[in-house]
């Protein structure tokens, strides 16, 4: 299955920080405006009526909702109870089925070959241990079904965003980059001959604000990571951050009318699984 899980020593208390990390801000306000990028994951994974979908790191259920649009029986999973009651209160608006649970994308807490369908929309990739994830993902999913993957690639835009983040918080050492999951290499090297790649796409999600300055402003604001890193800082360093967020998409801005309009390149990774 994949590559062996390394040893998890020092990965718990990564874990735990980021947990706060992404409980911190408002988080549910980012991942809503992501809905695109779900609802074209589940498309292309072919999600079909009364299929068994899991939507893994599922936030506040972008996933798991447009699976679940679909009449398959979905369940998202996540390790925030907040972002699951937001995940809850979407399906009863909707007036949509959808089961969620608490739980690590490193241990999931269903049975062998549980899911037709197994989907992670830029979640899983930040499990800090990618090879016991991977390892996880496939061994809920059955022997034909499907594996789908949406995750931010290392040169686009949220790949230099968290290259900004690292000039003031520098990642952990144990940890690899996140963004790897956006490159077919790191894929193949994860998941082995377990999974067949059928479809390795490159699709642009498009961020748009005010103003670059905006687009900074409101990623302190609502992004757990972000925000929780930004209250660390003092007045000054804080300002000089929010300057040099603000500068990332500008290279990306294709708007022209003074407002942003800037490409975010991910990785839309669809497979069968052996």
């Amino acid at each position: 299955m994949g590559t062996t899980p390394r040893p998890t020593a020092g990965l718990a208390e990564v874990k735990e920080r980021q947990r706060l990390a992404w409980e911190s801000g408002d988080y549910a306000r980012v991942g809503v405006t992501l809905q695109p990028m779900a609802e074209r994951l589940v498309e292309a994974a072919g999600v079909r009526a009364g299929q068994r979908v899991l939507d893994v790191a599922c936030g506040q259920g972008n996933a798991a909702l447009a699976a679940a649009r679909r009449f398959a029986e979905a369940t998202g999973l996540d390790y925030v109870p907040a972002l699951l009651e937001q995940g809850r209160v979407r399906a009863a608006a909707e007036r949509l089925e959808v089961a969620f649970a608490e739980g690590d994308a490193e241990a999931l807490p269903f049975p062998d070959a549980a899911f037709d369908v197994s989907l992670s929309t830029v979640g899983v990739m930040f499990a800090p241990d990618q090879e016991r994830a991977a390892a996880e993902l496939l061994r809920v999913t059955r022997p034909g079904g499907t594996v789908a993957l949406a995750a931010w690639t290392p040169d686009g835009l949220v790949g230099e965003m968290f290259r900004t983040i690292g000039k003031y918080a520098p990642p952990p050492p144990q940890v690899r980059s996140p963004m790897l999951w956006g490159t077919p290499e790191r894929l193949r090297e994860l998941f082995g001959g377990e999974v067949e790649w059928t479809a390795l796409t490159t699709r642009t999600f498009e961020f748009a604000f005010h103003s670059p300055e905006h687009f900074a402003e409101w990623f302190i604001a609502y992004y757990g990571p972000i925000h929780r890193m930004a209250g660390t800082l003092d007045e000054d360093t804080r300002r000089g951050f929010a300057a040099e967020l603000a500068g990332v998409p500008v290279a990306f801005n294709r708007s022209g009318d003074g407002t942003l309009l800037a490409a975010g390149d991910y990785l839309e990774a669809v497979g069968t699984r052996r």
